[in-house]
């Protein structure tokens, strides 16, 4: 296993240096913010945070990406409120949580499945200091039981994990069981909270399927989750597709696609009601 650390530096949300802009529909533009070659190995899933089988990972230096790209969108001056309405594990929101602690003020997470989201809870206590510090113990426990390298291995990043944590206290975390199709119970699960930033990888004919979902289930969800955002909140969308599908009267500031994944970052003042 190669060297593994988190950068020392909290990365900061900043201004691009051209406008922002919105792009005509289905423009594509690549990295903006995560232009360097940072090692992000101590976030892999399954090492510090948890993974649950059958719900894929996310690539870190992706994540960062989109949700600076949201931050600078929204024009949030003050940190700001975090949900994933389709969270699985958590991994997508803690990963975001971890790199840019600094910003955040709230990260919340529903999903329909309840077993993901004890991980999720899991996950999410990790960005506070005694929860990495209780992970941590854990991960001790396992590399003194078992001798395996890889357990010491996963101790020594979380060792790095909490020596890069900012001193002032993390964001309030939470969890709660919601079908994103439903407004209403989405609504009743986010408690009153306000999102200003919604960042999602949804499934699409990969490893997790959708329950209950309508036949053009990506529209669908983003106009369910517009209901419960104020019109200032910023909805990223990833999915496994050439092009992130969003139907007539939904137009996207910003896309992106790398890899096998496309993003799309849709404003909720800009989907026709």
């Amino acid at each position: 296993m190669g060297a593994i650390h988190l950068p020392r530096r909290p990365l900061q949300v900043r201004r691009p240096p051209e406008p922002a802009g919105f792009l005509t529909r289905g423009a594509t533009i690549s990295y903006r913010y995560e232009t360097g070659r940072a090692d992000f190995s101590d976030l892999a899933g399954g090492f510090v945070l948890k993974a649950v089988p059958g719900f894929p990972g996310f690539p870190v230096r992706l994540a960062s990406e989109v949700f600076q790209r949201a931050a600078q969108l929204c024009g949030a001056a003050e940190r700001v409120t975090l949900w994933d309405p389709c969270c699985g594990s958590g991994y997508l929101l803690s990963t975001i949580g971890l790199l840019h602690r600094q910003r955040l003020a709230a990260v919340f997470g529903t999903d329909a499945d309840p077993d993901a989201l004890g991980v999720a809870a899991s996950n999410l206590r990790m960005l506070s200091r005694d929860g990495l510090l209780e992970r941590r113990r854990e991960l001790a426990g396992m590399a003194e039981r078992h001798g395996k390298n890889s357990h010491q291995a996963a101790v020594d990043a979380a060792d790095r994990l909490i020596a890069g944590l900012p001193s002032e206290p993390g964001p309030r975390t939470g969890t709660a069981v919601a079908n994103a199709f439903d407004p209403e119970q989405t609504a009743a699960a986010l408690g009153g909270r306000a999102p200003d930033i919604v960042c999602t990888d949804v499934p699409y004919g990969d490893q997790v399927g959708w329950s209950g979902a309508p036949d053009d289930p990506i529209p669908a969800l983003i106009r369910s989750i517009a209901e419960v955002v104020p019109p200032s909140a910023v909805i990223a969308v990833t999915c496994r597709a050439r092009k992130v599908p969003l139907g007539d009267g939904i137009r996207a500031a910003e896309r992106l696609k790398v890899g096998h994944r496309s993003v799309a970052l849709v404003p909720a003042s800009r989907i026709e009601r």
